[in-house]
Order: structure tokens, then C-alpha cells, then sequence
């Protein structure tokens, strides 16, 4: 007999640990609320009781339920949770939400390191009362503008990941590297089938055949972004992550589509919330409070936030609210508003009263993490040759919206004394320069030019650079950008603003260049003092971080930075600036 069976029976000397009483709870299996007790022991469900008091003793903890609802904690189908802020410090505003348990990306370390990364970020998250489960960096197999940075031993080394009972599959891909191609990548993808591991799909942009193409190697994709977007991925098999979080709102196109489709092949997430949006308390419970209000059933809802996600993954425990379940429960006080109350993660009150009852782990990261922004960051490298064009103008990258640039030309400034060419802010034709900082590669750089960003003077710098370990700088003046860069490169990563000369706003991301390890208020507030200094340059653009890191983000089919040039990536291949290129 097991340690369950005891509070089961209610046998006279078998008491729970923890039993939440009185609420109505969501009983997966039914699809309705229930007026029950929640009776634990440990770290899981024992009973699901009309009346725990038989199995209450003194030392048992009671929450109170009373008209309140009993959920199962919400789970992250898609997020980002290792960049912007590292995952600890994120952790108990994530729980506030709840959100007991995420499946992230490993776009910080695990990009710059590869399995080293991962296996550090597996160590920071292990025994926390966020579960964190963790998807393999896929870049270091991508060949597609670049070479490929992975080579037999990295290979054997994130396979071996897999086996991992945190490590859930491959992370995300964007299409344009696999459809129709012959790729390094496979190697991977083919040790993940083998360990009945899930392959994360990008799919940006692609439909029609190149959608069913793509269907055939990954397992889920969260970018559809109109409702027959969703019905498509879902008629080629594809399980639909929904989103609503700092990048992207795109319920709406979920909420039309999900008549068509088997509830049980949907799940939500929020590609990540911002250290802003975070701090102002933007969660899973706010994605599952604005799912309902749509008009979306409650139990459709509450499913997709946990059940499905948990059967999809195969997170075993998580996701219901059953016997035998892992203890990971949200109480709210209605289905109208979400406002989270109380939350249990394995067996433990983690958030009481609507706050968090514990603190983020703040001991330092291994030494290897930090200081990993080594360039040249000579003058030069901000500018270009004059005789790499044969025009007045040259190619150049132009702000559209959300992530999107698009080609464009502009007539850049010209400094005689040198040779080259560099902004002309009058003409709003900025420089965009990526210099490649990933260990162990040469240190390429490229100069392009980029318009619409609306930079009057000054620069900015960043080493949050998305699906690529760069060090990037927009500039009105290229003084600036050294400055800028300069000064990022002296932070160990981070952004910073210049003008005049000066670093005027900053903020310090230290841990792999890409996560900040201050406290969340401290870390949101510079956020926002960037942001207006950029506005203050001039920036006029909604969200110029958003669309500054982004640069660099291939997953978006259109023409954006690498660090040999431009990357036309519909046509997959690298430009330069000269026109007749």
C-alpha cells in the first residue's frame, strides 16, 4: 500500500500534510467543478474528499477555499524564461501568476555555451517551486547564412540531454532552415524522436506547402497569427501554442479558430513577459482571464493552461487535478477575474494572499558565464568602406512593425578623411552594426543601415540579440556606438544609451550578456529609463527595444542582420550593401 492510500481510506490514523478545503475544483476528467477538499501528502494529490476533516490532524495545514475555485497551476507551453532576467530572480512574480511549472527556451546560456549552458541553466532551476522544463538550443546545427557552430561532440553532448527528466525536446526552429533543405540539424532531431522527445517549430510565416513540409519535423508552433493560420497547423497535425505575452497578442486569432479545432490539441503561452510587464504582475493568469472573457468555455480554458500542455510534453503529474497528481494548484477567486489567491507547488504554499512566499536563489553564476563580451571594438568597425558600393545608395533595412524590417535604400553619410561610409541622422539612415561574440569563432562583424528607427543623435548598444551571440549597435553617431559598445562590453553585457559622448541610460545583463541579475523592480525600472532615453533621442517607434533586439531575429522572414551581412531570408541567402549585388 502506498504513502496515498491511507488519507484515500480515510483510515482513523492518516493525516494529510496539507488539504485545501471547501472550494469548487476542476476536475480534469469531467470537465466541471466539483465541491471538494484537497488532501496532500508530500509533494502530491492523495483525495479528492467531500470532507477532509477526517484526515486533518494538528499538524496538517489548512487553506480555506471557501467560495473560491481550486485549479490545477498553470503551465507555460512557450516562454523564454533565461533571457532579459534570469530564471530565479523571475520566479516568485512567475508563481504570483500562477504558473507552477514553465517549458522554456534555452536562449540565453544555452545559445552561447551550447550543452554547458544547459546544463548550468538545469542546475540554477533544479529543486525550485517553479518547475522549469527546458528545450535544447537547435542554433548551433543552423548552416543557413552562417556555419554551423555545432560540431559530432556537441551533438553527443545535447543528445545526451535528453534523457534528462527536465529536458523535453528541441527548441524552437524557424522554418526557413529545414523546409526543403538538407541540414546538419537533423542529426539532432533524429536523437530527439528516438527519446519520444518534442521538436519545437518557428513557423513564421510559413504556410501552403511549405507548412506541410514543415509539419513533417516539428511537433507544436506558437505563430500563427490569424484564425486560418490556426486551422492550418492544426489539419497538418501541428499542436497550437496560442501566445499573449510581452512579443505578441494573438488570442484573438485562437479564440475564432478553436470551434474548429480538438480542444485537446491546444495549449497557451506567452513567449515570454518582459521584466515591465512582469513587474506590473502580466502572467498566465492574465492569458487565462483574457481567454475566458472572449467567450471561450472556462474548461477549454483551463486545459489548454494546463492539462493539454502537460499530455503534449509529457510532464508527468503536472496539469490536473487528480489522485496520484503532482500537488501544483492555484486557488482563485473567481473565473471571471483570475485573481490568484493561493498557490501550492509540489505539496508546498509557494504564494499567499495574492503574494509570493519565497525568495529568488541570488548566489553568483559560475565564473565562465560572466565577462563574455570580447571584441574589437575599434572605430572602423561602426562604419563601412566607401568602395564596398557603387552607388549613392546603399541597401538598408527598414522598421515596418512588430518584428518585421524590410528592404529598402538609403543614402548614407560619407566621412572624407577616411573612406568611409557611416549615418546620416538627417536622412534617417542610422548604421546597424553585429559584431559575432560567440566563443571560439572568428571575430566577424558587419556594418549595414537601417531607417524608421527615428534616432535623431546618439547610439545604442545591446547584447541581447535574439538566435545569435552579437554584440549590436543602432547609431545616429558613430562616436556613440563606440561609446555605447564600450560600455556594454565593460558591463559584461547589457544595453546602453549614448549621446554627446556620454552613456546616459544603462542596464547591466551580466550572465551570459543576454540576463540581468538584479532584483525585478531595479531591473523593469531601467527598462523603462532606456526606453525614454531612446525617445528622447528621437525613437518614436512603440517598442524600439523589441524591434532593436530583433535585428538579428531570422525567424521572421524578412531581410535582418547577421554578421556577414544582410540575411534576405525568403531567398536564404546573404547580401551586402551595394545595390548591384
Amino acid at each position: 500500500m502506498n504513502e496515498l492510500q491511507p488519507i484515500a481510506l480515510e483510515r482513523d490514523d492518516a493525516t494529510a500534510d496539507l488539504v485545501v478545503t471547501d472550494g469548487r475544483v476542476y476536475c480534469s476528467n469531467r470537465r466541471e467543478f466539483l465541491e471538494r477538499d484537497v488532501a496532500i501528502v508530500g509533494d502530491s494529490i492523495a483525495a479528492l474528499l467531500e470532507d477532509a476533516a477526517s484526515v486533518t490532524g494538528p499538524e496538517t495545514t489548512v487553506v480555506s477555499a471557501a467560495d473560491q475555485y481550486v485549479l490545477p497551476g498553470f503551465i507555460d507551453a512557450h516562454t523564454h524564461a533565461d533571457i532579459q532576467l534570469t530564471p530565479e530572480r523571475a520566479a516568485p512574480s512567475l508563481l504570483a501568476t500562477g504558473t507552477t511549472s514553465v517549458v522554456t527556451e534555452t536562449s540565453g546560456l544555452g545559445l552561447l555555451f551550447g550543452s554547458r549552458g544547459v546544463e548550468t541553466t538545469l542546475e540554477r532551476t533544479a529543486e525550485r517551486p517553479l518547475t522549469t522544463y527546458l528545450t535544447l538550443p537547435p542554433q548551433w546545427f543552423v548552416d543557413t547564412f552562417e556555419p554551423a557552430r555545432g560540431d559530432e561532440e556537441e551533438l553527443e553532448a545535447l543528445a545526451a540531454l535528453l534523457e534528462h527528466e527536465r529536458v523535453v525536446g528541441v527548441g524552437e526552429i524557424d522554418w526557413v532552415h529545414v523546409v526543403g533543405r538538407d541540414v546538419p540539424l537533423e542529426a539532432l532531431y533524429e536523437r530527439a524522436r528516438e527519446a519520444n522527445a518534442r521538436i519545437v517549430g518557428h513557423g513564421a510565416g510559413c504556410r501552403g506547402d511549405a507548412l506541410r513540409a514543415f509539419a513533417t519535423v516539428v511537433d507544436n508552433d506558437h505563430e500563427a497569427i490569424t484564425a486560418d493560420g490556426v486551422r492550418e497547423r492544426a489539419t497538418n497535425g501541428i499542436h497550437v501554442v496560442g501566445r499573449c505575452g510581452t512579443i505578441r497578442d494573438d488570442l484573438g486569432a485562437l479564440v475564432d479558430a478553436l470551434p474548429d479545432l480538438d480542444r485537446g490539441s491546444v495549449s497557451l503561452s506567452t513567449d515570454g513577459v518582459w521584466p515591465t510587464e512582469l513587474e506590473d504582475g502580466f502572467g498566465m493568469h492574465e492569458v487565462v482571464r483574457r481567454a475566458i472573457d472572449a467567450g471561450v468555455p472556462a474548461a477549454d480554458v483551463i486545459d489548454a493552461a494546463t492539462r493539454n500542455t502537460a499530455e503534449h510534453f509529457g510532464l508527468e503529474g503536472r496539469g490536473v487535478v487528480a489522485p496520484g497528481a503532482m500537488a501544483d494548484l492555484v486557488v482563485v477567486d473567481d473565473l471571471e477575474t483570475i485573481a490568484v489567491d493561493t498557490v501550492v507547488s509540489e505539496g508546498s504554499i509557494v504564494v499567499e494572499d495574492g503574494a509570493p512566499t519565497v525568495e529568488p536563489r541570488t548566489d553568483p553564476y559560475p565564473d565562465y558565464v560572466y565577462d563574455t563580451v570580447s571584441v574589437d571594438l575599434e572605430r572602423e568597425r561602426f562604419t563601412a568602406p566607401r568602395d564596398s558600393v557603387r552607388s549613392e545608395d546603399v541597401r538598408a533595412m527598414a522598421v515596418d512593425q512588430g518584428l518585421v524590417t524590410t528592404e529598402t535604400t538609403v543614402e548614407p553619410g560619407t566621412d572624407t578623411d577616411t573612406d568611409l561610409v557611416g549615418p546620416a541622422a538627417e536622412r534617417d539612415a542610422l548604421t546597424a552594426t553585429l559584431i559575432d561574440r560567440a566563443p571560439g569563432t572568428a571575430d566577424r562583424g558587419f556594418t549595414g543601415f537601417l531607417t524608421g528607427f527615428g534616432l535623431e543623435r546618439g547610439a545604442v548598444a545591446t547584447t541581447g540579440t535574439w538566435e545569435v551571440p552579437g554584440l549590436l549597435t543602432v547609431a545616429a553617431d558613430t562616436d556613440d556606438a563606440v561609446v555605447a559598445a564600450e560600455h556594454v562590453a565593460s558591463m559584461g553585457g547589457g544595453f546602453a544609451v549614448a549621446r554627446d559622448g556620454s552613456v546616459v541610460a544603462d542596464l547591466a545583463m551580466p550572465v551570459g550578456a543576454t540576463a540581468a541579475e538584479a532584483p525585478l523592480p531595479r531591473v523593469a525600472e531601467e527598462f523603462k529609463i532606456l526606453e525614454n532615453a531612446l525617445y528622447e533621442l528621437g525613437t518614436d517607434i512603440e517598442r524600439p527595444l523589441l524591434t532593436l533586439q530583433t535585428l538579428t531575429f531570422l525567424g521572421v522572414p524578412t531581410l535582418k542582420l547577421t554578421p556577414s551581412g544582410y540575411a534576405d531570408v525568403l531567398d536564404r541567402s546573404l547580401v551586402g550593401l551595394d545595390l548591384e549585388e
